[in-house]
C-alpha cells in the first residue's frame, strides 16, 4: 500500500462527485470489516478501507447508468475488487505454504482413490509420511492462504463487464454453471463436521472464532477443519481447477 492519502484524491474530484463518494464511505467500511473477519491479523482494516476508497473513486469515474446496474451494486464490486487486489499483491504466504497445500490435496486424492471413501486425518498424514501433529500444523498454516479461495472470485474487468451488462458467451455460462453445480455437490459430500463448518462460514458468514464457540472447539481447530475441507474439495475437483 502506498502512502498516498486517498482523501487527497477525493479532493481532486468535482464537488458533485465528492458528495457521492462521501455518501458511500459507509459501504467501503462495511465491506472492509466483512473481509477483515475472514483474514489473518497481518491484514489491517485501515489498509482495506484505503484500497476500498480508491475503488470507490474509480467506480464514480467508470459507472454508466445505462448499463443496467445500480451505482451501489457497481461500486460494491469495484470496492471489494480493489481490496482483494491489494491483498493479492501483498501475498503474505510463502511459496512453501502453497506447495504444502497442494501436497495435502494430492494425498487426499490418493487415499480416497485407494480407499473409495473419505480420507481420515491419520491416513492423510501417513500418506504424506509425517506425524498427525505436523499434518494439523500444515492445515493451520495453509488456511489463511485460502480463506478467499471459494467465496471471493478473482477481480477483473471481465467480471465487472458481466455484472453491468449481463454479457456472457453460452459456453461460458455452461462452464460456470457446471462448475457451481459440481462445487455444491462436493460440499454436500463432505464429512458432516467439515460440511457444517463450510455452511457456518460461507452461508451464515460467521468467522472462525464464532464457529469455534458453536462447535465448542478452539479457533485453531476450526481453522484446521476448514483448511481440510477446502483441500478435500480441490482434490475432488482437480479436473475443474
Amino acid at each position: 500500500m502506498t502512502g498516498t492519502n486517498v482523501y487527497e484524491q477525493i479532493q481532486r474530484q468535482s464537488s458533485s462527485e465528492v458528495l457521492d463518494i462521501e455518501a458511500y464511505l459507509p459501504l467501503v467500511k462495511r465491506i472492509a470489516y466483512h473481509l477483515k473477519g475472514r483474514l489473518p491479523d497481518s491484514v489491517f482494516v485501515d489498509d482495506l478501507i484505503q484500497s476500498g476508497i480508491i475503488g470507490l473513486i474509480e467506480a464514480t469515474q467508470k459507472f454508466n447508468a445505462n448499463q443496467g446496474a445500480s451505482f451501489e451494486t457497481y461500486a460494491g464490486i469495484r470496492i471489494r475488487g480493489a481490496m482483494l487486489d491489494e491483498i493479492r499483491k501483498g501475498d503474505w504466504t510463502p511459496r512453501s505454504v502453497h506447495r504444502k497445500s497442494r501436497e495435502v490435496s494430492d494425498a487426499i486424492a490418493k487415499v480416497e482413490g485407494r480407499m473409495g471413501r473419505e480420507a481420515r486425518d491419520e491416513e492423510i498424514a501417513i500418506e504424506m509420511e509425517i506425524t498427525i501433529e505436523d499434518y494439523h500444523q500444515i492445515l493451520q498454516d495453509t488456511n489463511s492462504a485460502q480463506l478467499l479461495s471459494i467465496d471471493e472470485p478473482d477481480h477483473d474487468e471481465l467480471a465487472e463487464d458481466r455484472m453491468v451488462s449481463g454479457g456472457m458467451t453460452p459456453f461460458g455460462e455452461l462452464a460456470e454453471s457446471g462448475f457451481q453445480q459440481a462445487l455444491v455437490e462436493e460440499i454436500s459430500n463432505l464429512p458432516e463436521k467439515e460440511k457444517l463448518v463450510m455452511a457456518l462460514y460461507y452461508d451464515e458468514e460467521l468467522n472462525l472464532k464464532e464457529i469455534g464457540e458453536i462447535l465448542e472447539v478452539s479457533e485453531s481447530r476450526v481453522s484446521q477443519i476448514h483448511s481440510q475441507a477446502i483441500k478435500r474439495i480441490r482434490s475432488r475437483m482437480a479436473e475443474w481447477i
